[in-house]
């Protein structure tokens, strides 16, 4: 047990890496920090976290620079290719190898699938994922699992929708793999173009009931949580096809109307029309909420992986 909740020095590259013991842990820590992200700490005082963002992310990449500071570390990067010597054509084996020299931990946030993976292979820092192409977004699915434990006080017996780009929304593809070491019950909401990746599918149909649905109504009167997914434009590959699907669903006062009164709807942001301004005030809506549990399991991570807390 000791062995497996060792952080220290530990890339997070894949929600896939962590057992179950080890994500209860990180949200345990999370819960003790919340005191730690209200008033600060100089516990990583020294330390440089460095964001190499290559597509841009406002929100992430905020998210762990304010988690960074908040711990009395500093923090270097990029916010986008255009201004780093990417644009000369420098490879991201290369930027990392180079960064390296200037920071502590690197979160790396890629356009391509496998980027972390790749810079974890070639850094001799700890390298966070900060989200791969459309392939997973680990922080996202932790900081996800953490408002759900907060809100409802256990993920264990919760049924969970997910509606949306499940085909191209990494976030929904960490917390798919996160959630199936629960005991939940997922329904996965889409337009057929737009199904979960089969992959994904295959590997948490062997572990948890999971439905798939292209409408949502018959189902909000039963589910506990509701994680609503923008559908992305720039993930389309076809204009035309994104066109055929946008707006597909909307979430507003109606639709929530046989809502369970305990109901809580989560977010990634950002958002077009999916959710609308009306469920803002609501006791349902809860992804602002989220906004600052990522600040907050992301300094649980950054405090662990830099050793300033351990088991």
């Amino acid at each position: 047990m000791g062995v497996s909740l060792e952080f220290e020095g530990r890339d997070i590259i894949s929600i896939k890496d962590f057992s179950r013991e080890e994500i209860d842990y990180v949200l345990k820590v999370a819960h003790a920090m919340e005191p730690i992200a209200a008033k600060g700490s100089d516990m990583l005082k020294g330390k440089i976290l460095a964001t190499l963002f290559f597509e841009p992310s406002t929100r992430t990449r905020l998210s762990f620079e304010a988690a960074m500071h908040k711990l009395g570390g500093s923090t270097i990067g990029f916010a986008e290719a255009e201004i780093a010597s990417v644009k000369k054509g420098e490879n991201l084996a290369d930027t990392v190898r180079t960064v390296e020299n200037y920071a502590d931990v690197i979160a790396v946030r890629h356009p391509l699938e496998g980027a972390a993976r790749l810079a974890a292979e070639f850094a001799k820092v700890p390298i966070i994922n900060g989200g791969s192409g459309a392939e997973e977004h680990p922080t996202q699915a932790l900081l996800d699992l953490y408002t759900i434990m907060k809100e409802k006080g256990k993920i264990d017996g919760l049924i969970i929708a997910f509606v949306g780009d499940l085909r191209y929304g990494r976030t929904v593809h960490s917390l798919a793999y996160a959630l199936s070491l629960y005991n939940i019950e997922l329904y996965l909401v889409s337009p057929e173009s737009l199904k979960m990746r089969r992959e994904v599918l295959q590997t948490i149909k062997e572990k948890i009931h999971v439905t798939e649905k292209t409408s949502f109504e018959k189902i909000i009167p039963i589910v506990d949580v509701l994680y609503v997914t923008r559908i992305q434009k720039e993930r389309f590959p076809d204009p035309a096809e994104y066109a055929k699907v946008k707006g597909s669903y909307k979430i507003d006062l109606k639709t929530l109307s046989d809502a369970k009164h305990d109901l809580i709807i989560l977010h990634p942001l950002p958002r077009v029309d999916e959710v609308t301004a009306e469920v803002d005030n609501t006791p349902f809506a809860r992804y602002f909420q989220q906004v600052w549990n990522g600040i907050v399991v992301r300094m649980t991570l950054l405090a662990l992986i830099l050793g300033a807390v351990k088991e």
